[in-house]
């Protein structure tokens, strides 16, 4: 069951969905950074938001949810590519009511000004950008809104996290011509939304998506395709650290090599260290030493 995405289809209808688990991914990005148990939660619920954002892009690219916020609480991210490699990071303060509990209410509930973007970021063509207020008391209830009134898609998204695992379900109605509509049954997505709802947490992250799928929906004949393997992926690379390098520019190298030679760049996601020697870290701007 660990670290899995599996659609699934009800025949005869215009819904489609989908189910995620993740465990040991989830377990990696805990043991690089010791966060509260209540970010943990929120970071874990990010996770599995977006790989089941993710799932609904036919691009090559990646999809990421990013919160911001003044005050103790920083930000948080949580990323998923097409190839189901998902990471997530948080930057944050200690503060006593992120102690407060377990839940991402907890954290959600102290955030100061925060927003949160829905970044799309597809290989080729164009990056697009959305921004969802966080007024709502839970991650899930956000992204059912802004589904509603920006994506105009109706969609219903559930998502639980323990100290284990993660898990999320979305289901959405997809859009019907006029001749699709005339068989649509109109009672099947109220239905269907309701009985998503009376699924427990500890059922999202603690059972497989077969017997989710039993719970809930029975009734109906629901088509399972090949689930797909997720896993933990960092996008950092050597390369990325050299092109920001170039960004700095050339002066700022030399600043840089003055305190600290070689120029040492660590990612926060996988903890990996870059070293660039002087040599190597000039030779970017075509300088070499003499």
């Amino acid at each position: 069951m660990s670290d899995l995405r599996q659609r699934f289809f009800i025949e005869d209808s215009p819904i489609r969905g989908e189910i995620v688990h993740l465990e040991e991914a989830l377990q990696t990005i805990l043991a690089k950074r010791e966060y509260m148990p209540a970010v943990q939660s929120l970071l874990g619920e990010m996770l599995s938001a977006t790989a089941l954002l993710a799932s609904t892009l036919k691009i090559q690219g990646r999809i990421s949810l990013q919160i911001q916020a003044t005050g103790t609480f920083k930000w948080a991210m949580a990323e998923c590519n097409h190839l189901g490699e998902v990471r997530a990071l948080a930057d944050y303060e200690e503060d006593p009511r992120f102690a407060e509990g377990t839940d991402s209410r907890t954290v959600l509930a102290a955030l100061t000004n925060p927003v949160l973007f829905i970044n799309i970021e597809p290989e080729h063509g164009e990056r697009y950008q959305g921004i969802v207020p966080l007024d709502q008391p839970t991650l899930a209830g956000c992204l059912i809104q802004y589904y509603d009134l920006s994506a105009q898609i109706p969609t219903h998204i559930v998502l639980a996290t323990n100290s284990q695992r993660t898990g999320g379900l979305l289901i959405q109605l997809l859009p019907r011509n006029e001749e699709e509509q005339e068989f649509v049954d109109e009672d099947l997505w109220p239905r269907l939304t309701m009985l998503t709802e009376t699924l427990k947490p500890e059922e999202l992250t603690d059972l497989s998506a077969n017997e989710i799928l039993y719970r809930l929906y029975n009734e109906e004949e629901v088509r399972l395709p090949e689930a797909e393997e997720l896993k933990f992926g960092c996008t950092c690379s050597r390369e990325r650290c050299a092109n920001a390098l170039i960004q700095i520019g050339v002066e700022a190298v030399h600043e840089s090599l003055e305190i600290q030679n070689p120029i040492q760049m660590d990612c926060q996601c996988c903890n990996t260290r870059y070293e660039f020697t002087a040599e190597e870290a000039l030779g970017l701007f075509g300088e070499h030493l003499s």
